[in-house]
């Protein structure tokens, strides 16, 4: 894979494909990808945590396109790989001859994915940064509390969406390649992704015409479904049906509530969320969230201590699920601690071969893996 994206979106994409074996060569500028400069915070090697997040298992190839010889090495870069990823502007690609239909001329079984953040018309001119969709692309207008201002996600998460589609967009070209013996254009962008992740929230406005409105963390069809004020720090209570509604009232020592006609089923305990969260926050505070987090759990009701995400990670892997790996690179002797992959092969696993690469630290690299017919050679116990 010819990885010619930056920042976070394509480089996601082409990160959770290199776990599973692609070969990727990451194409930069002589001044790097941009994340390389958002510093603080640093890793023990000095190299910027929001680089390192997205860029394990790949290889460092710097090419200048504003010079003949760089761009020239770019071209050869590109026509060797079986996929082809990039986030530029709509229109720089095709200024340097390194666009899908000048590639696809000469290789037919290429897969080309463009990333981008409004898509190719229209929006072609507009940048796409997450917190600029997050604004225009509804997002920041269902996220904070009813008196604050419209609030951003507490991370670029529109572009991790656009990096997943952009996941499924080349593995679904690779399955049509292995069939056709034809390559073909991937396209997403940030709005699009942002606008199919609305789901309910989307489905709800074309289905009535009116625009959810911010709830903090209630749910607009659930309750109670929200965070709720224990002894000492906020519990989250994620009560889906009636039984769990049950368990929970009885739990709390209120077991009437349960037949109160005000909160019998989903419905009326929508309607009259604000008594509700007003009694059950009255029991809860008698108790830490962490007690409470037990006792709610063991009568099967989902509920938890709202975590830092050092607190998350030690959850996880107290329930085994092994959240960080540790990556040793033999060739440079440099470490590097990283989230795991969330996906989880029986056969094929992730591996973790290298730790995010120097800028230009693979000057001269070709390719390992073979053209056809898959992207993927899995590699294990390196």
């Amino acid at each position: 894979m010819a990885d010619f994206s930056r920042v976070l979106a394509g480089p996601f994409a082409s990160m959770m494909l290199a776990d599973f074996g692609a070969d990727v060569l990451k194409v930069e500028s002589p001044e790097g990808d941009d994340t390389r400069s958002w510093v603080p915070p640093v890793d023990e090697h000095g190299v910027g945590t929001y680089f390192s997040s997205v860029n394990r298992n790949k290889r460092s190839v710097v090419c200048d396109l504003r010079s003949p010889e760089g761009l020239a090495r770019a071209l050869e870069i590109a026509l060797e790989a079986d996929v082809v990823i990039e986030n530029f502007r709509p229109g720089v690609m095709q200024r340097f001859g390194l666009d899908y239909e000048t590639l696809s001329a000469q290789r037919p079984d290429l897969v080309y994915c463009s990333i981008t953040g409004f898509g190719s018309a229209g929006g072609a001119h507009l940048p796409g940064y997450d917190l600029l969709v997050q604004a225009v692309g509804g997002l920041m207008s269902v996220t904070g509390s009813q008196d604050s201002e419209p609030s951003k996600v507490g991370v670029a998460l529109v572009d991790v969406v656009t990096g997943q589609n952009a996941v499924v967009g080349i593995l679904a070209a690779l399955r049509s390649l292995d069939a056709t013996g034809r390559g073909q254009r991937v396209d997403v962008n940030l709005l699009s992704s942002l606008l199919s992740g609305l789901v309910n929230q989307a489905s709800s406005t074309l289905a009535t015409g009116e625009a959810p409105q911010r709830m903090g963390n209630a749910h607009p069809s659930i309750a109670p479904y929200e965070t709720l004020r224990t002894a000492d720090s906020p519990l989250a209570v994620a009560v889906g049906t009636d039984r769990q509604f049950e368990s929970l009232v009885h739990v709390l020592g209120v077991p009437d509530l349960a037949t109160d006609p005000r909160f019998r089923g989903n419905s009326n305990r929508v309607a009259h969320r604000g008594a509700l969260k007003t009694l059950l926050e009255e029991q809860l505070g008698t108790r830490s969230a962490v007690e409470w987090s037990r006792l709610l759990s063991t009568a099967g009701v989902p509920a938890g201590k709202v975590n830092s995400i050092a607190e998350a990670l030690q959850l996880a892997d107290d329930l085994g699920l092994t959240p960080v790996v540790e990556i040793a690179d033999a060739g440079t002797n440099r470490t590097s601690s990283q989230v795991a992959n969330p996906i989880r092969l029986s056969e094929t696993p992730a591996s973790y071969r290298r730790v995010p690469p120097l800028l230009g630290e693979h000057n001269g690299a070709t390719f390992t893996a073979h053209r056809h017919p898959s992207l993927i050679t899995t590699v294990t116990g390196k």
